[in-house]
C-alpha cells in the first residue's frame, strides 16, 4: 500500500526565490549606495567651486583711504557656470552692515579664520547651497570684519543625479537579471544530482535492492548512504523470508511424500469404501500440500534468481521440446497428446532454469484442464518476437477475471476440483517479467486457454 506523499513547497522554487530575492536586496542596495555617494562627491564638487568663488571675493577685498573696496574679480562667478545656467546670488556684509548683494539671502554666522560653512537652504522657494567664509581686514585706523556669502540653485547638480540614478537604475535592473538568469541555472544545477538519483532509484525493479553507487555532492551523502542502508535491511530482510520459505517448503515435501506413500499402500489393503474414500481425500490433500510446498520452493527460486539472471543464448525450441518430452508421459496418462509446432530455431537470451520453470509451469496448467482424448497444441516462434503459446481445449479463463490470475494463490472458478496452488501462473508472469517480457492470457475462439509467452 503507498503512503501518500505530504508535499510542502518545491526545494527549487525556494532556493530560486532565495536567490532571486537576495539579488534584487543587493540591486537595491546598490543603487542606493552608489546615488549617494555619487551626491556626496557631486555636492563636494559644487562645494569646491563655491568656497573658490568666495575665497576669490574675500582675496580683493581691501581698506583704501580708511574705506572697504572690493574689486570683483571676472573669475568669481564666471567659474559657477553651468549648462543648466543655475542663477547665482551673493551678499557682502562688514561687520553687521550689508555692502553689495541680495539683502534676504540667508546669513550664517561665521568666525573670522574659521573654514568656510556650506549649507543647503531654500531661497525665494528655491532650494539653494550656500557658502559663507569671513576674513578680519586691519588698516591704519580701521580694523574690521568682511562675511561674503556665495550661492547657487541646483538645477544642474540635480539633473547630473537624474542621468547618475537613470544609469545606476539600468546597471543595477542587468545586474537583477543577469543574477536571476543564474539563479535558474544554479538551481537546476544543484537539483540535478537530486532529479538524477531519484530518476536512478524509479528505473529500479521491484527486486533491485543493489546499493546506490551514483557519485552525489557532499550534502546528498548522508541520504544516499541512509538509503543504501535501508535497501541493504531490506535486501537481508527478504532473502531471509525466501530461505524460510524455501526451507519449510522442502521440509514439507519429504514427509508428505512419506505419508502419501503409506496412504497408497494403505489403500490397496483397505476393503471398505468408506475407509477407502477417507484414504483418497486424504492422498489428494497431501498431493495439492505437496504441489503448493514444490511451487512455493519454485516461487522462492525465482524470486532469488530474478536480480542476478545467469543469461546464456539459448533455442527455445529446444527447452520447451525437452520439456515435452519430460512430461508426456504425464500427457498420456490422462490421454492427453502434445503438440510442438513452429520454427525450428528460435535464439534467445535467457536463464535457462528460469525458463524452464515458467514453460512447465504453464504447460502443467494446460494438463489439469484439458479434457481426456485431448491435445494441447504449443507453438514458438520467432517473428515478430520470440513467442511460446500453449493451447489446450478445455474451458478456458473466466473472462471477468481473467487479469486477476496471475496474482499469488488466485484461482478461476473452474478450478474447485482440480488440485493445485495458485501460483503457477504466477510463477511465469514473474520470469517474463525477469526477461523484460511479457505472459498474456486469452481465450480461444473455439474453447480452450490460450497462455503466451513472449520475450
Amino acid at each position: 500500500m503507498t503512503e501518500t506523499v505530504h508535499i510542502r513547497g518545491s526545494l527549487r522554487n525556494q532556493l530560486a526565490i532565495t536567490l532571486v530575492g537576495g539579488a534584487a536586496l543587493l540591486a537595491v542596495l546598490i543603487f542606493i549606495i552608489v546615488r549617494s555617494y555619487a551626491a556626496q562627491i557631486a555636492q563636494q564638487g559644487q562645494d569646491d567651486i563655491l568656497g573658490a568663488s568666495v575665497t576669490s571675493i574675500l582675496d580683493a577685498a581691501v581698506i583704501r583711504n580708511g574705506a572697504i573696496e572690493i574689486d570683483f574679480p571676472y573669475a568669481s562667478f564666471s567659474m559657477l557656470n553651468t549648462e543648466s545656467d543655475d542663477r547665482v546670488f551673493y551678499a557682502i556684509y562688514q561687520d553687521d552692515k550689508l555692502l553689495s548683494g541680495y539683502p534676504n539671502l540667508p546669513r550664517a554666522s561665521v568666525s573670522a579664520g574659521m573654514e568656510s560653512d556650506f549649507r543647503t537652504e531654500l531661497f525665494d522657494a528655491t532650494a539653494i547651497r550656500l557658502a559663507t567664509a569671513s576674513r578680519v581686514l586691519i588698516g591704519a585706523k580701521l580694523r574690521t570684519n568682511i562675511t561674503v556669502s556665495v550661492a547657487q540653485t541646483q538645477d544642474a547638480l540635480s539633473g547630473t543625479l537624474n542621468r547618475i540614478s537613470r544609469n545606476v537604475g539600468l546597471f543595477g535592473t542587468g545586474f537583477f537579471l543577469l543574477t536571476t538568469l543564474l539563479s535558474v541555472w544554479v538551481t537546476s544545477t544543484t537539483i540535478t544530482p537530486l532529479r538524477r538519483l531519484t530518476n536512478s532509484v524509479t528505473r529500479r525493479g521491484p527486486q533491485d535492492l543493489s546499493p546506490v553507487v551514483r557519485h552525489v555532492p557532499a550534502e546528498m551523502a548522508p541520504l544516499v548512504s541512509s538509503l543504501n542502508n535501508l535497501m541493504a535491511r531490506l535486501d537481508q530482510s527478504l532473502k531471509q523470508s525466501e530461505d524460510f520459505i524455501a526451507e519449510a517448503a522442502h521440509r514439507v515435501r519429504t514427509p508428505l511424500a512419506t505419508v502419501r506413500s503409506h496412504a497408497e499402500a494403505t489403500l490397496h489393503r483397505v476393503e471398505r469404501e468408506d475407509n477407502r474414500k477417507a484414504l483418497r481425500a486424504m492422498m489428494r490433500a497431501i498431493d495439492e500440500s505437496s504441489r503448493a510446498a514444490g511451487q512455493l520452493l519454485d516461487h522462492a527460486m525465482i524470486t532469488f534468481r530474478a536480480d542476478h539472471l545467469e543469461l546464456h543464448k539459448l533455442n527455445l525450441v529446444d527447452v520447451v521440446s525437452d520439456l515435452v518430452t519430460r512430461l508426456s508421459p504425464i500427457a498420456e496418462m490422462k490421454h492427453i497428446e502434445l503438440h510442438l509446432h513452429g520454427d525450428m530455431s528460435v535464439v534467445v537470451y535467457g536463464d535457462p532454469i528460469l525458463l524452464q520453470n515458467a514453460f512447465r509451469n504453464i504447460i502443467d496448467n494446460a494438463l489439469k484442464y484439458a479434457p481426456s482424448e485431448s491435445g494441447i497444441n504449443i507453438f514458438v516462434h520467432a517473428k515478430p518476437r520470440p513467442t511460446v503459446e500453449i493451447q489446450d481445449q478445455g474451458t478456458g479463463f473466466p473472462p471477468n477475471k481473467m487479469s486477476e490470475l496471475v496474482a499469488r494463490f488466485s484461482r478461476g472458478e473452474n478450478a474447485k476440483d482440480t488440485i493445485g496452488s495458485g501460483l503457477g501462473l504466477t510463477i511465469a508472469q514473474d520470469v517474463a517479467t525477469a526477461h523484460k517480457g511479457t505472459l498474456t492470457l486469452s481465450n480461444l475462439q473455439r474453447s480452450g486457454a490460450c497462455v503466451t509467452f513472449s520475450f
